[in-house]
């Protein structure tokens, strides 16, 4: 099933796994990640697309539009802080009520540190590592892994004189998967692994939202409040929520798409969300 998907278009790139090469790519003056993004974007998810201009904007010294990806505003300040480079930045939509330290000194902290910053968010140790740090930790967070896992790869493949390689979104081929066993069969086996499950899972009722908060304190300061954005949400006749995570978990439980009022934020994700809705309920 989950080739099949993959292999019909359903699944999105991983976009924390491309953020990770095109900003590796960008400090370490690689051209890559430019290439790769512009002959695919149509097929990206917004944050991707973000990606793609931004990076030109980097290596011209104008100002940097991340959109709304927090990953990659905080990946580039934390770069611009590093190498010392005045970059100035555009953030747009939900990003700019988040909580994102602005402090320079940060990038002296050890990994520990830095990952009580913003609501407990791993993006900044992630920055630091990519940046060069070479610290490891025991039992990472579940998205330090994967930038220890994308930094091996990058230089694996670069020190081979080759390019790194994409990856499809395992987190959503996942979800997919799952939503598709409980159409089917009524009930689906599904663990939340990481941040990035929560919605999906408690949508489900896999997991509660205090064990929620317990595990990954960071789901206060995503796209929304996570913790309390999605027990409205799935109070809500009219789902108010622009986040893309919580309306594509609600409306795979209510197999609906009725009352959805940003339908479009779906886009910062899984640009294919809507399709794959359609083909599967």
């Amino acid at each position: 099933m989950e080739q099949d998907l993959i292999e019909r278009g359903y699944i999105p790139l991983d976009k924390s796994w491309m953020i990770r090469m095109g900003v590796l790519d960008l400090v370490n003056g690689y051209g890559d990640s430019i290439k790769f993004l512009k002959l695919h974007y149509d097929e990206l998810c917004s944050d991707l697309q973000a990606l793609y201009p931004a990076s030109i904007q980097w290596k011209n010294g104008e100002v940097v539009d991340v959109k709304e990806s927090g990953t990659l505003f905080r990946f580039l300040k934390f770069a611009s802080w590093k190498f010392e480079i005045d970059v100035k930045f555009k953030v747009s939509g939900t990003l700019r009520g988040r909580k994102v330290c602005n402090d320079a000194s940060i990038i002296n902290l050890p990994l520990e540190r830095l990952l009580i910053l913003d609501n407990g968010t791993s993006q900044w140790a992630s920055a630091s590592v990519i940046m060069g740090n070479p610290e490891r930790i025991a039992n990472p967070p579940y998205k330090l892994q994967l930038t220890y896992d994308a930094i091996l790869h990058w230089k694996t493949l670069r020190n081979k004189g080759e390019c790194w390689k994409p990856k499809f979104d395992e987190t959503i081929l996942a979800q997919a998967s799952a939503y598709i066993q409980w159409l089917k069969d009524g009930k689906m086996d599904f663990v939340p692994l990481q941040a990035e499950d929560y919605c999906f899972a408690r949508a489900f009722n896999i997991i509660n939202a205090e064990q929620g908060e317990k595990r990954w304190p960071s789901l206060r300061g995503h796209e929304s409040d996570r913790i309390s954005e999605m027990e409205k949400a799935l109070q809500e006749k009219e789902v108010s929520s622009k986040d893309h995570r919580i309306v594509q978990a609600v409306v795979m439980l209510r197999k609906s798409k009725d009352g959805i009022i940003y339908p479009e934020c779906v886009k910062k994700s899984w640009p294919q969300f809507w399709r794959f809705f359609r083909d599967y309920t």
